[in-house]
């Protein structure tokens, strides 16, 4: 869901997505990341949560469900309360939005190999790949990831 507002510096006006992200973690502890193109000419990738937009009318909560199912094939009831938000400004030069508001789940999962039988278009095109990391692997990493704290969050949640 995006929503306008007049930017007050030079009246432009600045365009809101609202995200739901979930940070899908399986019985040994690892996260799900997903190696996504950001929309930037400049080709560059970065490694996200599972999640997306929320739909005019639909709740974080109902996004983070139906993102969950069309990007993994995992079906649940309820993510659960929300133990992160992030607001942020967007600076990729594609991109259809000026900045973003995301609200974060933790979801513990069996461990499975994602269905990609839901994925748009775009997210055949924009999904590069997507694998399970230990917190070893996070925390020495040299990836980008997103948000940029992504490897501190994830370990202050699940420590």
């Amino acid at each position: 869901m995006s929503d306008t507002e007049p930017d007050a510096e030079n009246g432009t006006r600045r365009i809101l997505r609202l995200t739901s992200r979930l940070i899908v973690v399986d019985e040994d502890d690892r996260i799900l990341l997903m190696d996504t193109k950001s929309p930037d000419t400049s080709g560059v990738s970065r490694w996200i949560t599972p999640g997306g937009g929320v739909d005019p009318g639909e709740s974080h909560r109902d996004a983070a469900i139906r993102e969950l199912h069309e990007e993994t094939g995992q079906v649940i009831d309820d993510p659960g309360e929300v133990v992160y938000t992030s607001d942020f400004e967007v600076e990729w030069d594609a991109a259809d939005h000026t900045h973003g508001h995301a609200e974060f789940y933790v979801v513990r999962l069996p461990h499975f190999e994602i269905v990609d039988d839901d994925w748009t278009d775009e997210e055949r095109v924009d999904i590069v790949e997507s694998r399970w990391w230990s917190h070893d692997e996070l925390r020495t990493s040299d990836e980008k990831f997103e948000p940029e704290d992504l490897q501190e969050l994830i370990e202050r949640l699940l420590a």
